[in-house]
């Protein structure tokens, strides 16, 4: 780990370890059977655990964007999920980190900010808590977004990826947004009727993401089999959540992706500050995004 201690936060039911690179959940443990849910980083299917997107969302044309008349380059998620945080409160069941800008992100990204993540164990749920604060007089635009990965099975479990199902509530229809290769086709938003849970299969991410517009209204992902009595359920209010794992690859997780941002559109022109879903924010405001995650 480059010799960043990890963080552990622990109570009666859960031990959990967060990497301070990226502000990264890492591990997820019961503490009575062991059993472990999120997803292990194994580079053969996807090195990472559950990484923040910040300052985007997916990926942009041609990894650029234009910003006040100037060219920046910048990767899939954005640099949050590379960059040490620095850890500014902790106790047994909760810490708080903090990124903010210096010379290497504004080759990136020009503006200032502090991005602060906060988990916070109670019970059995952890509450996740993100905090973008324009500390400028000037505006900023960006995207945010959570990306953990939970096995599938879980640790120990007996049951197989295709036991699993992905339940949505509330029941209803929601609108899809296609991914053509990587970028979002937001006018071509498709109906998904989700009444029923959704089954697990893997050729179900063979146009990458499922991408689900959830328009800010509260909404609980659960991730279960009848196989057992585990699983996880995510509640958020976010304007998007991706429910993905790689395709053709045969992986043994999914994962539950609020967002606050998305991918560029098809149509993208290359300004941020027209680009699909962005999030404004005004001189010395804050944004602020949360999640729970229940586990079971």
């Amino acid at each position: 780990m480059g010799g960043i201690a990890m963080i552990t936060l622990k109570n009666d039911y859960l031990t959990v370890k967060i990497n301070p690179l990226g502000a990264e959940l890492t591990s997820v443990k019961d503490n009575e059977s062991g059993l472990e849910y999120m997803w292990q980083a194994d580079k053969a299917y996807w090195g990472r655990h559950a990484p923040i997107l910040f300052p985007i969302v997916g990926r942009l044309q041609d990894n650029q964007y234009r910003l006040n008349g100037e060219t920046y380059h910048m990767t899939q998620h954005g640099f949050a999920r590379d960059r040490e945080f620095t850890i500014i409160d902790q106790t047994d069941t909760q810490v708080s980190l903090e990124l903010t800008a210096d010379d290497e992100t504004k080759a990136l990204y020009p503006q200032d900010f502090i991005l602060t993540l906060s988990y916070e164990l109670v019970d059995h749920q952890l509450k996740v808590n993100a905090t973008v604060t324009n500390p400028t007089d000037e505006a900023m635009v960006f995207s945010f977004g959570a990306h953990p990965g939970f096995n599938v099975p879980f640790g120990g479990a007996l049951a197989d990826f295709t036991d699993y199902n992905v339940t949505v509530s509330p029941k209803q229809t929601y609108q899809r947004v296609p991914l053509v290769g990587p970028y979002s086709d937001t006018k071509h938003s498709v109906p998904l009727d989700l009444h029923q849970p959704l089954s697990l299969k893997h050729d179900l991410f063979d146009h990458d993401a499922q991408v689900l517009t959830l328009d800010n209204h509260e909404t609980t992902v659960m991730l279960s089999t009848p196989s057992d009595d585990h699983g996880i359920a995510l509640t958020v209010a976010a304007p998007y959540l991706g429910i993905w794992s790689p395709y053709p690859k045969q992986a043994p997780f999914v994962c539950l992706e609020p967002w606050w941002g998305l991918a560029d559109d098809v149509q993208a022109t290359g300004d941020l500050e027209t680009k699909v879903a962005i999030q404004k924010l005004a001189g010395k405001d804050s944004f602020k995004a949360s999640y729970q995650i229940t586990y079971f």
